[in-house]
């Protein structure tokens, strides 16, 4: 059986694209934490730009409570943490809104995925329990698109 690992890019990008865009969310992106760390992105979006550096802070299993004191960066964008279960067994999410953006805050969900994570940023006004069942969803789709992939090659 093959590992995540060998899941070509084109997998991941149909898995963004087929969501984006919605009512609900604006951009989108799928990492990992180790290189290629982005492996897929909205191509409309900002998530594109995210760094290394940014999603090694992101996902780091250390330290986590420097974030909600720190904030987080996601694309060159300052986030505040509110809430972090992403690595609570059951949970595997978090919850941050954009700030100081002159466009308006914008709810974003992580959500872990096997060793993928999803993020995914809500348009301007849509709150994060909504979003958060919307990423469910998108992550929902992601792991059968995972198993349909690693059955069938």
């Amino acid at each position: 059986m093959q590992c995540i690992g060998d899941i070509g890019k084109e997998v991941w990008q149909d898995c963004i694209n087929l969501f984006l865009p919605t009512e609900m969310c604006c951009d989108a992106a799928i990492i990992t934490n180790s290189p290629p760390w982005l492996l897929a992105s909205y191509p409309d979006g900002n998530l594109f730009q995210l760094t290394q550096e940014e999603v090694q802070i992101l996902l780091g299993r250390e330290e986590r409570e420097k974030l909600f004191l720190q904030g987080v960066t996601l694309a060159g964008t300052k986030c505040l943490l509110i809430r972090d279960n992403l690595y609570t067994e059951g949970n595997n999410t978090m919850d941050l809104r954009t700030k100081g953006q002159s466009r308006g805050s914008q709810a974003v969900t992580v959500v872990q995925i096997e060793s993928v994570y999803l993020v995914v940023m809500g348009i301007k006004g849509t709150e994060g329990g909504p979003l958060n069942l919307k990423s469910f969803e998108m992550a929902s789709y992601i792991r059968e698109a995972i198993l349909q992939h690693m059955t069938h090659f």
